[in-house]
């Protein structure tokens, strides 16, 4: 639902601030996720090279969530809980749940389950955000809504990704699992902490800020008579025959896998196609049933229709989201096997190791929420795209140097690369994007833009165990190594970019 009809105020600092406050809660849940899902695969037993199987439950929840949270969302209201807002609350208090439930899981099937639910969650809070700065902010305000997201987000990843070592560390509380037990006391009320701070943060943006009411346009244009897409026969012919294709690639993926003995993780990317391909032909059949006004029938036009600016994105996204993929899942396991050298789970080499995994998570994120002040200067002086372009390029340059060091402190190094590029990452793409978008489809568009997030993840999800147990012979460093050059690549991608918006410099 849209807002376009209504003249939108600059907002004040501190009505920015309570806005975008939630993302430190749900950077708390992802950061403690990212930092420590790993060791708690492989503390119950998880194979190493089956670790990016087990992560695929993360992406494709974001795959399926996003999308639908953002067209629905779009078409919400409510006179008390507005557009988005309700969004916020549900997924908030199911995210804190699954939080406090994940380092109290057993068995290995339950830790991956619980994965599964807690991502979904954060998804549906987090998805509206986004949209959320598109509703309030005028065009020359964007900007700084996405950098105070991006402070927020490195703010609470800061302090989420520490917890574990500070409990150990500050507070004594011990770093090895307890007689029967398997997940360590340090790990478990880090993520007790956490399910607190999102369920609060979240909670501080509902009750403290006010929506914009749908005008009568707005109203009128969501019935269903006005849902319906115009040249129906032509979408209707066009995604029959794109879901033919792409139900077709799934199928000789899943042949291929299944007759070349390659890795079974790869049937997962043959079913992505195959689904994305089912629902095409779905939306074809309901259009020839004259349904064309159902919201999935919409959901594939739209996607299908996409602006040029957010095409451009996906590329750039893709390599940037493949490279952090391949770090969070293969960071504690190159420090501890090659910094720390041990695969001993229950050894103190290996938990002081995944320790200060968290340390170096914590500086990146840190790091990244500093320099998120400093985009918006380095832009005007250069542009977006050199901006993007340089920041990623510090961020591949860091991963690639965990190949020479042998030091951990050292580390940190490579981690304030990481940081530069986690920062525009986490901004510079969502500024570009959002002076493309038509308002009224922000929220759905904002989610389909996660499709760029999520896809590359699932790809690395079924193609990283591949290529270490077939390309690099069991040597995780090179993973690492991989995602450095992939993130370069993005930077380099970024450049083609159509950005239709100026850079505007916050006013302080």
């Amino acid at each position: 639902m849209s807002a376009s009809g209504i003249h939108k105020p600059r907002l004040s600092f501190w009505q920015i601030w309570n806005m975008s406050f939630g993302f430190l809660g749900i950077q708390f849940g992802f950061a403690l996720q990212n930092a420590n899902t790993s060791r708690i695969f492989e503390t119950l037993g998880a194979d190493t090279a089956n670790l990016a199987l087990y992560w695929l439950a993360a992406p494709i929840t974001g795959l399926i969530v996003q999308p639908i949270i953002g067209f629905y969302s779009d078409r919400t209201w409510h006179p008390t809980w507005g557009r988005r807002r309700p969004y916020f609350a549900i997924g908030a208090i199911l995210a804190s749940t699954a939080l406090i439930l994940m380092p109290n899981s057993g068995m290995l099937w339950m830790a991956v389950s619980v994965l599964w639910i807690m991502d979904a969650s954060i998804n549906i809070s987090m998805e509206p955000f986004r949209a959320f700065v598109g509703d309030k902010l005028p065009p020359e305000q964007r900007t700084t809504g996405f950098a105070m997201q991006s402070f927020f987000i490195g703010t609470g990843a800061v302090v989420a990704s520490a917890l574990p070592w500070m409990f150990s560390n500050w507070f004594g509380i011990s770093n090895v699992p307890q007689p029967g037990e398997v997940i360590p006391d340090s790990v478990k009320f880090s993520f007790y902490i956490g399910g607190a701070m999102l369920l609060i943060t979240v909670m501080w943006t509902v009750f403290s800020t006010k929506e914009y009411p749908p005008d009568a346009e707005t109203e009128k244009s969501l019935s269903r008579e006005k849902r319906k897409i115009e040249n129906e026969q032509h979408y209707r012919k066009k995604f029959f025959d794109v879901g033919l294709l792409l139900l077709g690639i799934g199928v000789a993926i899943s042949i291929i896998v299944y007759f070349t003995n390659l890795e079974k993780e790869l049937y997962v990317l043959g079913f992505g196609f195959g689904l994305f391909g089912f629902v095409h032909i779905l939306s074809a059949i309901y259009i020839s049933q004259g349904r064309s006004y159902l919201g999935i029938v919409n959901m594939v036009k739209d996607f299908n229709t996409m602006p040029r600016t957010m095409i451009q994105l996906a590329y750039v996204q893709f390599f940037s989201w493949f490279a952090l993929f391949a770090m969070w899942i293969y960071t504690t396991t190159v420090v501890t096997t090659y910094i720390y050298g041990t695969t001993n789970t229950t050894s103190k080499a290996y938990n002081d190791g995944a320790d200060w995994v968290t340390i170096l998570f914590s500086v990146y994120n840190g790091v990244a929420a500093v320099f998120a002040l400093f985009l918006p200067v380095l832009a005007k002086y250069t542009s977006r795209r050199v901006t993007h372009l340089i920041s990623l390029c510090c961020g591949g340059a860091g991963l690639i140097s965990f190949y020479f060091i042998k030091d951990p402190m050292f580390l940190i190094l490579s981690m304030t690369g990481v940081g530069i590029a986690w920062a525009s990452i986490l901004s510079v793409p969502y500024a570009m994007l959002s002076g493309s978008l038509p308002s009224e489809k922000m929220g759905y568009y904002m989610g389909v833009f996660n499709f760029f997030i999520v896809i590359p993840q699932i790809i690395a999800g079924t193609v990283l165990g591949f290529l270490l147990r077939q390309v690099f012979q069991g040597e995780s460093i090179y993973i690492l190594v991989t995602g450095g050059i992939s993130m370069i690549i993005s930077g380099l991608l970024s450049l083609r970019v159509e950005d239709t918006e100026e850079v505007i410099i916050p006013q302080k």
